[in-house]
């Protein structure tokens, strides 16, 4: 039934009725209208999306590592019960028959949470739990998900079984089957809005993940599944979309919007390409991006093809944000239009947690709190990282010395047990402590946060000072004598504390005065300079191992050893066996920063 625009205007800003609604409410109107010759306005609609990305765990504001509430310095809040309240409130404001969710990926893996349930007891484990993520998105009513790299951290068994619990698809265009290069994983999702006297508007959601899970979970992936370009991929489904009639098409995308990728040449796919998607294909009218953990509330590209505008947006890690993108469509000769798309976010801490979700989570969230509280050893005293990026911490020789004890121990008995071990270990957090006393799981994973494995790699003496040049790229170059101030002396080039490695084992300076690849200085190994030719046998996180953070040399180096339990557990283990925490077992200074020679500190 033709529709009076002047008084829908009218009855929708009185009563907020959605466009099904009012169009149904107004048809005598229109009719009237009609009878007296008045040009009939086009049928039009309005549709909301919304969209999370990057949960990695979070269903409470809860912070497993502090014991507490979460809490930060620019207030925010996190966890997916918020979220829920906001999509509670969305819903009732636009009509839930008019509104879709989504999320762009990284969901199973991020806090002891989701490792809990993915390790200890397990989902894939006969007549398991039903994983947390799981239910807390079937509750808030999901309509589709990217598949994030995040996702296979644990194997693409705990990933199907995850999959097979969700109430919603898992999308992935570009994760193929290596042998038949056809999608393992639905490539898009469509859905249907119906319009009183008007045709249903049809939405298609084409899911992207990214190629680095080739690279970053290469030990489960290799073999199997295969991650072409986004854009390659996104070019050969669009099409196929609206030729199915797709009026609105959609990418939920598990790649930043930056154009840059943090592996280098290694891959010829970029890993943040989600505006290059929207520059170089035609078709698409909005796009949820998710990886780089940015808040970006709307970014508008224009497609190179089209010179249409394509509307992106990426809301806040761990449920801290919910995009929003309201669209206008308008029925015109025969077809719905996109008349408009207009990007926002909304913020997690303006609302109370949803106590349907909380509730129907107790029980897990209990049993976690128990398991990270649970105490392993004792410290002699405390121990933190907070000057671990510029100082040589003994918190971080913790890690590097749980890594050649677990290596050393692997490699015994082998051709390679007479190589010496040295390990590499980035300050994850800056706020990480193991208070003296009591040392719990929760502290220990705090200073591992991410549930990286560990790997066995040879490399020459060479390589390696080719790697520690590199790391200390990781410095902003600061002449002899300028002023020191520790908070913009790191992070130069917008490098992240994960991308910065100590090296166990070695002695060296980092002249930060020097320019970028000239600062490694009094480089020695057992009491003699390093000899280029000698081998090592590198102890490596799987994500360096695999070419994260592109260092160079460690991706190509020959591989000797690799397992799948986690760093985190090996320190945990380690902290058990040994019963107290003491620094004479485990710290040394073995770097420091310099200027001309002269210690900065």
């Amino acid at each position: 039934m033709p529709l009076n625009r002047r008084k829908f205007l009218k009855k929708s800003a009185v009563t907020g009725a959605g466009v099904a609604l009012a169009g149904a409410a107004a048809a005598p109107a229109a009719q009237a209208a009609e009878a007296a010759g008045v040009k009939k306005s086009p049928k039009r609609y309005s549709l909301t999306v919304m969209g999370t990305t990057d949960l990695h765990g979070h269903v409470f504001n809860w912070d497993y590592f502090k014991d507490a509430e979460y809490t930060d310095k620019a207030g925010n809040a996190q966890g997916l019960a918020r979220i829920s309240t906001l999509v509670n409130e969305i819903r009732e404001e636009k009509g839930r028959c008019n509104t879709l969710l989504l999320d762009a990926g990284d969901t199973i893996q991020g806090t002891p949470l989701t490792y809990y349930y993915a390790k200890v007891d397990p989902i894939t484990a006969k007549g398991g739990p039903v994983h947390p993520m799981a239910q807390a998105m079937n509750a808030i009513g999901f309509d589709a998900a990217a598949l994030g790299n995040h996702e296979f951290n644990y194997g693409i068994e705990t990933l199907r079984k995850f999959e097979s619990q969700c109430h919603f698809p898992l999308l992935g265009a570009n994760a193929l089957d290596a042998k038949t290069l056809k999608p393992a994983f639905p490539p898009y999702f469509i859905k249907k809005f119906h319009v009183a006297g008007a045709p249903p508007v049809k939405v298609a959601v084409l899911g992207l993940t990214n190629p680095g899970i080739a690279i970053w979970d290469k030990a489960y992936v290799q073999g199997k599944l295969t991650f072409p370009g986004l854009e390659e991929q996104a070019a050969k489904w669009v099409p196929k979309l609206r030729s199915m009639g797709a009026d609105v098409v959609l990418v939920s995308a598990h790649s930043g919007s930056s154009g840059t990728s943090s592996y280098g040449d290694q891959l010829p796919y970029v890993e943040n390409s989600a505006a290059l998607v929207a520059q170089q294909v035609p078709g698409i009218d909005a796009i949820l991006v998710g990886h780089a953990h940015v808040e970006i509330p709307e970014l508008k590209v224009t497609n190179t093809a089209t010179g249409k505008t394509v509307v992106l947006s990426e809301p806040l890690a761990y449920a801290e944000r919910l995009s929003v993108f309201d669209f206008e469509l308008v029925f015109e000769k025969g077809k719905w239009q996109v008349e408009s798309v207009a990007a926002s976010v909304r913020n997690s801490n303006s609302v109370a947690d949803d106590p349907r979700i909380t509730k129907l989570l107790k029980d897990e969230h209990d049993v976690v709190v128990a398991y990270v509280n649970q105490v392993v050893g004792t410290a002699t005293e405390t121990l933190t990282t907070v000057e671990a990026r510029y100082k040589d911490a003994p918190i971080i020789d913790l890690i590097t010395k749980v890594q050649e004890d677990v290596v050393k121990a692997a490699l015994a008995g082998t051709s390679y047990a007479s190589l010496p071990v040295i390990a590499q270990a980035s300050p994850f957090s800056r706020t990480s402590e193991i208070p003296a006393g009591d040392v719990t799981i929760r502290d220990l994973s705090s200073l591992y946060v991410y549930d990286n494995t560990l790997v066995a790699k040879v490399m020459t003496g060479a390589q390696i000072r080719a790697y520690l040049e590199y790391s200390a790229n990781y410095f902003v170059q600061t002449a002899a004598g300028a002023a020191i101030d520790v908070e913009k002396l790191t992070n130069a080039n917008n490098r992240p504390d994960y991308n910065y490695d100590y090296v166990s084992g070695l002695r060296y300076d980092i002249d930060i005065a020097q320019a970028e690849g000239s600062r490694i200085k009094n480089l020695t190994y057992d009491g003699a300079a390093l000899d280029d030719a000698q081998q090592f046998v590198l102890a490596v996180n799987n994500y360096r191992a695999n070419g994260g953070g592109a260092f160079p040399h460690v991706a190509s180096a020959t591989e000797v050893w690799a397992e799948s339990t986690e760093i985190r557990t090996r320190i945990a283990e380690w902290v058990t066996a040994k019963g107290t925490l003491d620094p004479k077992e485990f710290a040394s200074v073995d770097w420091k920063l310099t200027r001309d020679g002269t210690p900065v500190f």
